[in-house]
């Protein structure tokens, strides 16, 4: 894992559990905790995190990115930046 990498982790943990679980114990958020398969992310929050992702690391989902295959957990988060960022996706 990149120093990259790091980053893009500690900025969507951060924003997970500011905007959908606050008051929640920061260490039990791990990279590999599904959000919107326990639905801990519904539509709504979906959509605040695709705004997110893009807002913040300067990239642009399609539509067919914005589910569960790509969003579901974090490390599914960091690979799609990745990605983005390098246009492999």
């Amino acid at each position: 894992m990149t120093s990259q990498d790091q980053e893009v982790i500690e900025a969507i943990k951060s924003f997970v559990l500011k905007e959908f679980l606050p008051g929640e114990d920061p260490s039990a958020l791990e990279t590999t905790t599904p959000l919107i398969t326990t639905g801990i992310l519904d539509s709504i929050a979906t959509l605040k995190l695709v705004v997110f992702l893009e807002e913040r690391f300067g990239i642009e989902l399609e539509s067919h990115e914005a589910g569960v295959e790509h969003l579901n957990t974090i490390a599914d988060m960091v690979t799609l930046v990745a990605s983005k960022r390098t246009g492999t996706a």
